[in-house]
């Protein structure tokens, strides 16, 4: 087994150029605070050694159960400095999902913080207690502790594979068996090369932590912390407290999902606060609609971004840079192949199909997963000859910009025609009353399957269905046009905030 550039290794790479630089900012209440790189990297080797201690086997794993803080930074590093696979544990998913995920992969340790301690139940792991812990709060031994014993160590360096796990992290899951995708050294490596190259990231970026870091937002940790940029942790986020923290940490780099971005659009305060210093406001996740990115893009200082990937194929496999996306051609787009990355379509036989034809996107690349966790029959269905198959359909115009019309799934097929919901919602959206919608199709009786959308209004709609409904019409050929639409106070959403649209079609399927 050779050794391979970890890729914790950026991180401490640039510890010992940068020592005195901010590596982390907080500002959430009383926590003000500010430690430089060589004091992240003294803890991180502390807490490593701490964690090696406990178990010292190179790649078992280390659930992380908490919200964005300090703490949870600090455990995730040290995770990875010890050698270990992160197994993020989402707080807002629910107990027997956690449950499921840690039965699934057997961390021997679990980090978690006080008001995560109830979210998963009984095991056998090693509970380390984090932020606002005591060590009598269900914890074998805290955080705290472990950087005090082991002040001044250094984690023990094991030999290390390119293929071997840094990271398995679930998608689905929400019934039945959770899909654990296997991350790797080389994905990693491959997502922090990506992700600089792609957005420019500098010394100078100030990263703001808003999304969960269990999911979008840890991706962007590692490539600023390589450039020497700074992370910065404010108090749990809501949208206005995010438009607050940007203007007053400064903030250049934040990504949010586009529920965030509309609902920061509707805040009270969105035309006061000072957004100037934003570089790269990016929209990850799932797709934003084309009217919200030519009336945001002004607002968010013309730095809106988007980039496009999944859990199999993290985060940046497809990016929008904002240059290009001020072009009213790119606004339905999500941008162009990254590098190390090959992006085809792709028909029902296999065969890519040239620029400007539908078909399936498929994706290539250094970016890939290893497959999923112990479900070598679901890897085999999804990694074909190479080409990892995402269930988005699509095409490729000639310039190379990528254009993504929705799950394969989820394609409504109503009086014999292929109705895309993203097409039905980015029409629907344009409605001065419309915060957010999900379109989807339910059995009926003449069309086979009919057009149905769900809608959250601003606080002064006055609009009906009847009026949404003419809406699309007089933009739409009427066959694409929701039969119905069901106005509702909340939209069905994932822990990270994401509209759930195979949700949306249960829930409503009865109205």
């Amino acid at each position: 087994m050779s050794q391979v550039l970890m890729p914790v290794d950026n991180f401490f790479r640039s510890a010992a150029r940068w020592p005195d630089r901010i590596a982390v900012e907080i500002s959430a209440g009383a926590d003000q605070r500010k430690i430089n790189y060589a004091e992240l990297a003294a803890s991180v080797n502390a807490l490593a050694a701490g964690l090696q201690a406990i178990d010292p086997a190179p790649q078992s794993r280390v659930g992380i159960c908490a919200y964005n803080s300090f703490e949870h930074l600090l455990g995730w590093l040290a995770a990875y400095a010890a050698g270990k696979v992160w197994v993020p544990l989402n707080p807002r998913n629910g107990r027997d999902e956690l449950d499921r995920i840690i039965d699934l992969t057997t961390p021997s340790i679990i980090i978690f913080d006080a008001d995560c301690s109830e979210k998963f139940g009984p095991t056998s792991a090693h509970l380390v207690a984090g932020k606002d812990c005591a060590d009598t709060v269900r914890a074998h031994s805290s955080m705290i502790n472990l950087l005090t014993v082991n002040a001044g160590k250094m984690p023990r360096r094991y030999p290390a594979d390119g293929d071997d796990l840094q990271a398995i992290k679930f998608t689905g899951g929400s019934s039945g068996m959770p899909k654990g995708v296997m991350q790797t050294y080389r994905v990693f490596n491959s997502c922090i090369a990506s992700m600089i190259a792609s957005f420019g990231f500098d010394m100078n970026d100030r990263h703001l932590l808003a999304a969960p870091m269990t999911h979008g937002a840890n991706t962007m940790i590692l490539p600023i912390f390589a450039v020497g940029g700074t992370q910065l942790f404010m108090d749990q986020p809501s949208p206005g407290a995010i438009l607050e923290a940007i203007s007053s940490m400064r903030a250049t780099t934040i990504f949010v999902p586009p529920t965030v971005c509309y609902l920061m659009l509707e805040n009270d305060r969105i035309n006061d606060v000072d957004l100037s210093s934003l570089r790269h406001f990016i929209i990850g996740g799932a797709s934003i609609r084309p009217d919200v990115v030519a009336r945001a893009m002004p607002i968010f200082n013309h730095a809106m971004e988007t980039c496009f990937g999944q859990t199999e194929v993290p985060q940046i496999a497809i990016c929008m840079r904002a240059d290009d996306w001020q072009d009213p051609a790119n606004h339905a787009s999500t941008g162009r192949a990254t590098l190390m990355t090959q992006v085809g379509v792709m028909d029902a036989t296999g065969n890519l199909l040239p620029a400007g034809e539908t078909g399936e996107l498929v994706l290539a690349g250094d970016l890939v997963m290893k497959g999923y966790y112990k479900m070598p029959e679901k890897t085999a269905e999804t990694i074909s000859d190479g080409w990892l198959h995402t269930g988005d359909v699509g095409y490729i115009d000639e310039r190379g910009f990528v254009f993504i019309k929705d799950r394969i799934r989820d394609v409504v097929v109503t009086g014999g025609f292929n109705v895309y919901p993203n097409d039905v919602e980015a029409v629907l959206g344009q409605h001065p009353d419309v915060v957010e919608c999900v379109v989807f199709g339910l059995p009926d009786d003449k069309w086979g399957e009919a057009v149905h959308a769900a809608v959250e209004l601003s606080k002064l709609a006055k609009c009906d269905e009847a009026e949404l409904i003419d809406f699309v019409k007089s933009r739409l050929d009427s066959i694409k046009a929701p039969k119905r639409i069901h106005i509702t106070d909340a939209l069905p959403r994932s822990p990270v905030g994401k509209v759930l649209r195979r949700e949306a079609k249960t829930a409503f399927a009865t109205h």
